[in-house]
């Protein structure tokens, strides 16, 4: 953190640190180091380094880190705010005894953070008087930030206590209640304002709904917030994606007319459990590779206490969709919901063999993400996909050119169905891919 204000190094006042001595600090994830690189009348940097120590880390009460190799301590976040709040508390309240009026008054500041995830960097610190420059580390998530403003030294620090963990998407503890009183505290004067409160309380507070709630009424009340407006902010979602894309996975079902039905790819059963509300469906076949997945599956079935006639429609069977299975050859309609994107590239050839021309039903639905709009969803770190295990993800274009080579080398017409909320510019969060064969009449 850099100041210009005459005299700069006034601004070791404020901080209640010497600039002539570097100290050292134990917080509850290592050591913080205080120093000042330059210290004159005319300029002034102040420098934070955190020195994790990755072992304690980890075996640390409420520890989400798992391993001792990992990007934290490498970067701005939930592990650096510690630190912060607790070297310059008093900074971060507003006291100095000394210079209370200096303390008072916004000081031009630049601030420079060199490893952040900075997707929302923008779009958080703007609204505060910042001026945000980023420079990308390659195809990295994190960026070197600099922010450059006229602000009170308290207030520059509480932005950065309460927005490093909510850029980053995670806390390195244990989220609980008293986490809504340390938002509300170094959020006051400016988080009831600033127009993404909803996005930046939902990160700060781990998305633990409870405290979001109880969060956001308490700003209603310190905004002079509407209610219906606080109920349209907590208000989830009427439909989730996952509901929207097994809703019209049904109705491609239904007005395709299939019977019998393949759910290829089913893992745990979550469209099985659809499928077998509509009576249309006379004989639902799941399969999976994963011996697991089905045993999940029949459990959420409640296959153990379902009546006879209802139990008879159902079938579950282990069987890998890149080998072929003359077993699931003869029905109306076969499902792909969500399973393409988890198969190697250099395999999808034996899928479409094994689907389109071994089993070949009258009619085809596959469904995969629209890694165009992965960029619309706030919590996804920019670059990632959305499933640890996801061998990639296409593009509209990708998955209609791959969509309408299958249907022209397999004998199908294809058309594609939007699912979810429709970006003008992105599209759909999910794609789905309608074929049917031109055996059938």
């Amino acid at each position: 953190m850099t100041t210009t204000h005459q005299p700069a190094t006034d601004l070791g006042h404020l901080l209640h640190k010497h600039p002539d001595r570097a100290q050292s600090f134990t917080t509850s994830s290592g050591v913080a180091h205080v120093f000042y690189p330059k210290a004159t009348n005319e300029e002034c940097t102040v420098a934070l380094l955190l020195e994790v120590d990755p072992i304690a880390l980890v075996r640390g009460p409420g520890s989400t880190l798992t391993q001792y190799v990992n990007d934290r301590p490498y970067a701005a976040g939930s592990l650096l705010t510690v630190a912060l709040g607790s070297v310059f508390r008093t900074a971060m309240n507003g006291r100095s005894d000394s210079y209370p009026e200096l303390a008072a008054t916004p000081i031009p500041l630049v601030i420079r953070i060199p490893a952040l995830p900075h997707r929302l960097a923008d779009r958080l610190f703007t609204p505060l008087g910042w001026t945000v420059e980023t420079t990308g580390h390659g195809d990295s998530r994190f960026g070197d930030v600099t922010l450059t403003g006229t602000v009170r030294l308290s207030d520059a620090l509480k932005h950065l206590y309460v927005l490093l963990p909510v850029l980053d998407g995670g806390k390195h503890y244990w989220v609980a209640a008293d986490e809504v009183d340390k938002l509300l505290k170094a959020g006051d004067g400016w988080l009831a304002a600033h127009p993404d409160k909803e996005l930046i309380t939902t990160r700060y507070l781990a998305r633990k709904r409870p405290l979001i709630t109880s969060a956001l009424e308490r700003l209603a009340d310190v905004d002079e917030v509407e209610p219906e407006e606080l109920d349209n902010a907590l208000a989830e979602p009427k439909i989730s994606l996952a509901a929207q894309r097994k809703e019209a996975v049904v109705k491609a079902l239904k007005d395709a007319g299939a019977k019998r039905v393949l759910d290829l790819g089913c893992g745990g059963g979550a469209l099985l459990r659809a499928l077998v509300n509509e009576p249309e469906f006379t004989e639902i076949h799941g399969v999976d590779v994963s011996a697991k997945a089905l045993q999940e599956a029949a459990r959420k079935l409640h296959l153990d206490r379902m009546g006879e006639r209802q139990r008879e429609r159902i079938t579950l069977r282990q069987s890998a969709l890149t080998y072929a299975d003359t077993e699931l050859a003869g029905y109306d309609a076969a499902v792909l919901m969500e399973v393409v994107e988890h198969v190697d590239p250099s395999r999808l050839p034996a899928l479409e063999h094994s689907v389109f021309a071994v089993a070949r039903p009258a009619t085809v639905l596959v469904t995969t993400p629209n890694v165009e709009y992965n960029v619309l969803f706030d919590t996804l770190p920019e670059g990632q996909l959305r499933h640890s295990d996801h061998r990639f993800e296409w593009t509209r274009q990708e998955f209609q050119d791959w969509a309408g080579g299958v249907a022209e080398r397999r004998g199908y017409a294809v058309r594609f169905v939007p699912i979810g909320p429709e970006d003008a510019e992105r599209g759909a969060p999910t794609q789905m891919a309608v074929f049917s064969s031109k055996d059938v009449n």
